[in-house]
């Protein structure tokens, strides 16, 4: 799912009804991921990366208007959290997310842009062998149409729609495939995406498209990718 401010109720004076339809399907996204399991692991991509959050850390959204705190473990654990720093979006949302769904932990990995598809996906294999969930936080382009916050690209909406049919389809080999300087170049979180693929390398699964959509000159895609043996 995607990790851009508006998901957060604080910092938006009203919310429009596509935003509603955004935060609805990330609730039921992250409602189902708490079901199957409380502990989580995030996967995200940020300039700051490679770099790890412990579920004992926690942050603040001051930076985006806003002091509202989140913490990447319940604090009712007992676990003595660190000192509020200046957490990347990602880890924030995952933060945030966690929250309103009511999971145990997220440990948080962000990636480095540039990480190498095979390197995003053997880390996907390293978490397929745990019990935790996973919570990948990834988005679109930011380059489809005159309202993005980058001029239009020709290029970005076919990649999008690429993307929604690979999320809705379980479609690992078509996020493997991705090309790395087109996605840069049209803001494309494919790091994060191609962990996916190491993931589902064994066993069935199937995937729902709970939102599709590009509210505000980015694509936002809310899905599940569920292992059904």
């Amino acid at each position: 799912m995607p990790h851009p401010p508006l998901l957060v109720p604080a910092l938006t004076v009203r919310a429009d009804a596509e935003t509603e339809r955004l935060r609805g399907a990330c609730l039921r996204a992250v409602s189902s991921l708490a079901d199957s399991s409380a502990e989580w692991v995030a996967v995200g991509v940020d300039p700051s990366g490679p770099i790890r959050f412990s579920s004992t850390t926690s942050g603040t959204f001051a930076g985006y208007g806003r002091d509202v705190r989140v913490s990447l473990g319940d604090p009712s654990l007992g676990d003595a959290a660190e000192p509020l720093t200046e957490l990347p979006l990602p880890a924030l949302i995952a933060g945030l997310l966690r929250e309103q769904a009511g999971a145990r932990t997220v440990d948080v990995r962000l990636l480095a842009p540039g990480t190498p598809a095979e390197q995003c996906r053997d880390l996907g294999a390293e978490l397929a062998g745990s019990d935790t969930a996973l919570l990948v936080l990834a988005e679109g382009s930011n380059r489809s149409d005159e309202r993005s916050p980058h001029r239009p690209d020709h290029r970005a909406r076919p990649l999008d729609e690429l993307l929604a049919t690979a999320l809705a389809r379980v479609d690992a080999e078509a996020l493997m495939e991705l090309d790395p300087a087109l996605c840069a170049e049209v803001g494309v979180s494919r790091e994060a995406l191609q962990v996916l693929p190491g993931v589902v390398a064994e066993g069935t699964w199937r995937g729902e498209l709970l939102y599709s959509g590009t509210p505000f000159g980015v694509t936002y895609d809310v899905a599940t990718w569920t292992r059904d043996d």
